[in-house]
């Protein structure tokens, strides 16, 4: 072998050509997001196994539940005359206790109370007709100058009817419910505080009410429902600040619903299926234990302390776990399951503890399911990496390839739901995220006058991705131009990158690369 001196050449000035063929799956490596301070890897953590909404016994199963709802139908359909038949009485008496009434920021009228005994002993009957013949007690409630609040677990829609019964308080509850057929007027004569759970003023204007009413000894308790939905009474998820931050005590109170045969939790279960259920049982057991009232400390404590300790008075008392879980998450298993995915249950991410880490609305949680299902994952939940482009209106190009990358954790070629909303929000939530946005903008056109152009976006995007065709950045482009005015204002740009937050790398410098048409080949010199 022949010795090198300092002139000569380490490598023979031969060109190494690689090949890379577009149809497999991207396996390109390098972080798209670190300009804005993204850690090369992104941390996915492992989907929780519990699930507090999934009943146990969804179907009737098995010899003995066959025959008990054959032998039981006579008896349902009594039962169901039953119910039809108090239901209407005390709609009738509702209705005379609410005629005439238009006062209603104060308390309810004793004569009107009065006539209310009607509906609340029709209330009675209706739990005697779903098979609740008697009903296990333990404890008692405390008078309402001691504790003006009261907080439940919430199961079942068996329970609404019992402290309608029981109590009579006032209620927090959905805008939906007052259009409720015959249920919507009973709610009303209630004195209901209606809250729409995502408009923050509605949230505002409750709480405000919440605490009005509980400082008058005149109102009836009032009584909420912290889980803001059912789930199956084995789990407890977050509860809503709304109930605490009035700083009154508070008494909590579990329901419970023991069974062997038939789980009465309403949890994933149709309204129609739980009924007809409840009518062809023998009898239901139902438990309530009214715990110890939970004062608040002296100003001492925030209403986020407050709920922790009535929280975990609850869990402690129903030997039950909380988790994370929310309506949210419900949202995300109604619409995955509307999609015929195989297991809807994969893709609740416990919404509570992810808008605390990435401070991300549940609506928005939303809108990342409603974009991932629109690139028709499998029946396994996963998502192909042409299905991934084709929403976010991108080609197959390196950067691209990155983006994909970034975000399949598992480096198999396909992603979850899971792994896509975690990336997206784990970019979004960087500090840099919004100034690049505006960087963006401006870089466009927009420092120019308050809009761009598709010729400016297709300007600024052809250096990044230099074979980029006229059709494919107009598809792009529709994606920022909501109204289709061929103008998009900063709002407009902005808002779309935080819809789709994925797409801002190709707005911020990337290192420079040579993409090249045909098979992809790349020369190394």
């Amino acid at each position: 072998m022949a010795d090198a001196d300092l002139t000569s050449p380490l490598l023979s000035p031969d060109h190494i050509v690689l090949t890379v063929h577009s149809s497999a799956a991207p396996s390109a490596d390098g972080n798209p997001y670190r300009s804005l301070g993204c850690d090369d890897e992104l941390l996915v953590p492992p989907p929780t196994t519990l699930d507090p909404f999934r009943n146990d016994t969804p179907t009737v199963a098995g010899l003995y539940e066959w025959a008990k709802t054959v032998l039981c139908l006579p008896v349902a359909l009594l039962r169901l005359v039953l119910f039809g038949l108090c239901l209407a009485v005390g709609y009738v008496a509702t209705k005379v206790a609410l005629e005439g009434w238009k006062d209603k920021e104060n308390p309810m009228p004793k004569w009107r109370c009065r006539v209310m005994w009607i509906t609340r002993m029709c209330a009675r009957c209706i739990l005697f007709s779903f098979g609740y013949q008697w009903i296990k007690r333990k404890g008692k409630p405390a008078p309402r100058e001691i504790a003006p609040i009261i907080v439940s677990n919430h199961v079942s829609y068996i329970e609404p009817i019992f402290y309608f019964y029981e109590l009579f308080p006032t209620i927090v509850a959905s805008e939906s419910h007052d259009s409720i057929p015959f249920v919507g007027t009973i709610i009303r004569a209630m004195q209901v505080i209606y809250v729409n759970r995502f408009l923050p003023s509605s949230r505002r204007q409750a709480i405000r009410e919440i605490k009005r009413r509980a400082s008058c000894d005149k109102f009836p308790r009032v009584l909420l429902f912290p889980e803001g939905t059912t789930t199956n009474g084995r789990n407890l998820i977050s509860f809503q600040l709304g109930a605490f931050i009035p700083g009154y005590p508070i008494q909590p109170v579990i329901v419970r619903y023991p069974h062997v045969h038939f789980d009465q939790s309403w949890g994933n279960v149709s309204l129609t299926t739980l009924m007809f259920r409840m009518f062809t049982q023998f009898h239901n057991f139902f438990e309530i234990e009214y715990l110890p009232v939970v004062y608040p400390l002296d100003g001492k404590e925030t209403a986020v302390h407050f709920r922790e300790r009535t929280s975990r008075a609850l869990a402690t008392a129903l030997n039950a776990v909380q988790t994370g879980h929310s309506y949210g998450d419900t949202m995300l298993y109604l619409n995955a399951q509307e999609a015929k995915q195989e297991n809807p249950s994969s893709y609740m991410v416990e919404v509570t503890k992810f808008e605390a880490s990435f401070h991300v609305s549940s609506m928005e949680v939303v809108d990342f399911l409603d974009k991932f299902l629109a690139m028709n994952p499998d029946p396994s939940g996963r998502v192909q990496y042409h299905d991934f482009l084709r929403v976010l209106r991108l080609k197959a190009c390196p950067l691209s390839a990155k983006i994909f990358s970034f975000i399949d954790v598992e480096k198999c070629g396909t992603i979850t739901f899971r792994q896509f909303l975690y990336g997206s929000a784990h970019v979004m939530s960087q500090p840099g995220f919004h100034q690049a946005c505006e960087e963006a903008f401006a870089g466009c056109g927009g420092a120019l006058r308050p809009y761009i152009v598709e010729q400016e976006l297709r300007d600024f995007i052809q250096p990044v991705i230099i074979s980029w065709n006229a059709d494919e950045v107009n598809e792009l482009f529709m994606l920022f131009d909501d109204d289709v005015d061929g103008r998009v204002d900063k709002n407009d740009f902005i808002s779309c990158l935080r819809r789709n937050p994925l797409l801002i790398a190709f707005f911020t410098p990337q290192p420079k690369q040579k993409e090249f048409e045909g098979n992809g080949v790349i020369e190394v010199v």
